[in-house]
């Protein structure tokens, strides 16, 4: 089983992404399906948009197997408006939460905390032709601030 510190460093890096993503108006330019990140720190996670949650998004990113740990899921259904939903890891509460807000066509905004405590926020923006999203995130590890920028394609 996991630590909490690495199910928060899987939720940090996985978030906002990661999550940040994509509202009803903005689905016309992004469309649904599959993100690939390509960033030097990617190890091979992908993100599936879907529509769900009348009118939100529903964001699902596959982890493979690593650091002897087995593949994960985790699930967000967002509403896109800035509400906090439960970060769900293979379809259990993981005990984070994100709050993603579409704030134009190309610029979104999250949240992630873990328990009540704010854990970190990302800031993403969507290129003009709807092909990357490149997301700078700042999280709390151990005290610790770390900057990650993640760069994700679709496919």
């Amino acid at each position: 089983m996991k630590s909490v510190t690495a199910t928060k460093r899987l939720i940090g890096s996985l978030v906002f992404v990661s999550a940040v993503g994509w509202a009803s108006q903005a689905q016309a330019q992004l469309g649904v399906g599959t993100w690939i990140r390509t960033d030097a720190q990617a190890n091979g996670l992908t993100m599936t948009v879907e529509a769900c949650c009348n009118g939100g998004l529903r964001f699902i990113f596959h982890v493979p197997a690593m650091a002897g740990q087995p593949p994960v899921t985790m699930t967000v259904d967002s509403p896109m408006n800035g509400a906090e939903v439960p970060a769900l890891i293979g379809g259990k509460p993981s005990g984070g939460t994100m709050a993603i807000m579409r704030v134009d066509e190309h610029h979104y905004s999250a949240v992630v905390k873990m328990g009540s405590t704010p854990y970190g926020t990302s800031n993403g923006t969507v290129s003009a032709d709807g092909k990357t999203l490149t997301v700078e995130s700042v999280s709390q590890v151990g005290g610790k601030a770390e900057k990650i920028i993640e760069t994700w394609v679709r496919k």
